[in-house]
């Protein structure tokens, strides 16, 4: 058996983990300095995937949190398969494929009733034959025990829809829905083609000034050429209802090959 550490950081470890049975995502959830909740995300996560996913899972408590394992997903983050792209001297437009990838495996989770609540480049693992969406610990739409629930308190800012980030300043909370996570995902394409957040602000700007240059100023412009860029403009509009679901974001994407 071998583990490697893959993440450390915020309440949570990633590890992994190759046994002669597989190989697995083992990840140790624990308070951070900021959030309780993420003690309790592995578990969470562990039992949405039990509802999405036909292979084995498991989870458990241990002395600071929960704890669980999962099959290892192989590939490339879109992050990381994009990054030639931010560093042509003149933006090329990505490959459709790969963000047809994403799109689908975003789609597929909507079809099955959850919304993801924390769509991100790293969150796309693009591999070989199957790009896969994964880290569902904030996911929405089904049935969370009780015991392992926390409120959701937003994700990663440089992603977040504005009527997320405007529920979150006034209330703390808020819930995660599919046209926040078709946002994301135009948000996801824009900065990895380009290597810039989809709202500027400041990079010392804590997480509420963030927030509020979310929720006051448009997005930037998009510079990603062709049909790609002409959807993510879509995908980024400030009101839900004009956004393209995740499923028509898949049938523009293919025609547009």
């Amino acid at each position: 058996m071998s583990k490697r550490l893959v993440l450390d950081r915020r309440g949570s470890t990633v590890w992994d983990v190759r046994t002669p049975v597989g190989r697995f995502a083992v990840k140790l959830g624990y308070p951070s300095r900021t959030h309780a909740w993420t003690a309790w995300a592995p578990a969470r996560e562990a039992t949405i995937l039990r509802q999405l996913i036909p292979e084995e899972v498991r989870f458990g408590e241990w002395e600071e949190g929960t704890w669980s394992a999962q099959p290892w997903r192989e590939g490339e983050s879109l992050y990381e398969l994009w990054e030639p792209h931010r560093h042509a001297g003149k933006p090329a437009p990505p490959e459709l494929d790969e963000a047809l990838s994403c799109a689908t495996a975003l789609a597929k989770l909507h079809e099955d009733g959850w919304a993801h609540g924390d769509v991100q480049p790293n969150h796309f693992v693009i591999g070989p034959t199957r790009t896969f969406l994964i880290d569902l610990a904030l996911a929405h739409g089904g049935d969370v025990p009780e015991d392992y629930d926390f409120r959701y308190q937003g994700c990663l800012v440089h992603y977040e829809a504005p009527e997320i980030s405007r529920s979150i300043l006034d209330s703390g909370t808020a819930t995660p829905t599919k046209e926040a996570d078709v946002y994301a995902l135009g948000a996801s394409f824009f900065l990895s083609a380009t290597g810039r957040r989809h709202v500027p602000y400041p990079d010392d700007a804590d997480r509420r000034e963030q927030r509020q240059a979310i929720v006051d100023k448009p997005h930037r412009p998009i510079t990603v050429p062709g049909a790609q860029g002409r959807l993510i403009e879509q995908m980024m509009s400030r009101d839900p209802a004009d956004r393209p679901t995740s499923a028509e974001a898949c049938q523009e994407l293919r025609e547009a090959r």
